[in-house]
């Protein structure tokens, strides 16, 4: 990268999608995500160093943008995220959403990343961090409600990291599903899939359910009669004001865990209950100070929005496994002054600052 002098660099290491993927082709979706479950857990295990706040959000008629911000003494880091159900009838994501991390020293930018499909990664491993601690141990079948674009990461990273032999799937659109089937016959043949046709049906018998479902609706996905003493659910769909999945009946007979309390009132399934409704943070557990899962007959609640910290962690990680593997792009972002001062200078045609790696060549 080209240097000036403080280690500010005018080129920023640029992660793209195509990138992302080929880490995942060269390390392997299953180790890829044991080591971010890993970085989640090294970083939730030091809460106390972040400073943390609830993201920002943006509501329309058609769905919502945000902002998720979080810095420690030696970074910050941003996400911008979307949620718009009814995109892909457009031929779009529904979701998309990209980052950045920063010195905090100088507050220069080392990494602008895509989180389109990291974000995919990250949810999965956040969810198996969670799982880990509060489903039950024997735990060998999920159901699978909702088999959109983050449901083939839900599924492997279970199937991976948490022994998971079967799955039961569940989705409005058959075509999800049939394209999810498709997925896993081929990365995870050994696994046995059922087709169901309504949620209950794919709850029944379920250790585990997960449920990402898109709409921007309080739905109830599922009913408290759906569930079953020692289920464990992961509840990954419900992200913002007005979006939920959950039967609010289940909550208060379950013990229920959360990433951060002040964001998950607002945007979670606890934004059914009461400002002093008991829950646990995440974190918490992690440092021994509260327990997980207690009974083999206990309900489990993850309540998982999606927490700022957990794209922290995945662009630090996945930053050092790019440089390691050599898939990083340089992206010129900002402009190389002789004269820290004279911004204007760019403006000149000879400036070195409009061309600052065919400079370095120059000179080199």
């Amino acid at each position: 990268m080209t240097s000036t002098s403080n280690n500010y660099t005018a080129t920023v290491d640029f992660l793209s999608t195509d990138a992302a993927a080929e880490l995942v082709h060269r390390v392997g979706l299953t180790p890829l995500l044991a080591g971010l479950v890993t970085a989640l857990e090294e970083d939730f295990a030091r809460w106390q160093d972040f400073d943390k706040t609830a993201r920002l959000a943006q509501h329309t008629r058609d769905g919502v943008m945000e902002l998720m911000p979080v810095a420690d003494a030696d970074h910050f880091a941003f996400k911008y995220v979307n949620g718009h159900p009814k995109n892909p009838q457009r031929g779009i994501p529904s979701i998309m959403a990209f980052g950045a991390l920063m010195r905090a020293d100088t507050g220069a930018p080392v990494l602008l990343s895509e989180l389109t499909l990291t974000t995919a990664l990250r949810t999965a491993a956040t969810s198996v961090m969670a799982a880990k601690r509060l489903a039950r141990a024997n735990s060998r079948t999920m159901a699978l409600i909702g088999n959109g674009s983050q449901s083939e990461f839900q599924a492997l990273a279970f199937i991976g990291l948490l022994g998971i032999e079967a799955l039961r799937l569940f989705d409005i659109d058959r075509a999800a599903t049939d394209k999810l089937v498709r997925h896993l016959q081929a990365h995870a043949p050994q696994v046995q899939v059922t087709v169901c046709d309504s949620a209950a049906h794919a709850a029944d018998g379920a250790d585990i359910v997960t449920t990402v479902t898109a709409d921007k609706t309080n739905a109830t996905i599922l009913t408290r009669a759906m569930v079953q003493p020692g289920m464990h659910l992961n509840a990954v769909g419900g992200d913002c004001p007005g979006k939920t999945e959950l039967d609010a009946a289940i909550l208060p007979e379950a013990s229920v865990f959360v990433e951060f309390a002040p964001q998950s009132r607002i945007e979670g399934e606890i934004q059914h209950m009461a400002p002093d409704f008991a829950v646990t943070e995440l974190w918490q557990v992690l440092h021994g100070k509260a327990p997980g899962r207690q009974r083999d007959d206990e309900i489990t609640v993850f309540d998982s929005v999606g927490f700022a910290l957990e794209d922290y962690s995945a662009m630090r990680y996945l930053h050092a496994l790019a440089q390691k593997h050599g898939v990083l792009q340089p992206l010129l972002l900002l402009p190389q002054l002789a004269n820290p001062k004279d911004l204007f200078g760019v403006l000149h045609a000879d400036s070195p600052a409009r061309n600052p790696l065919k400079t370095t060549a120059a000179t080199a």
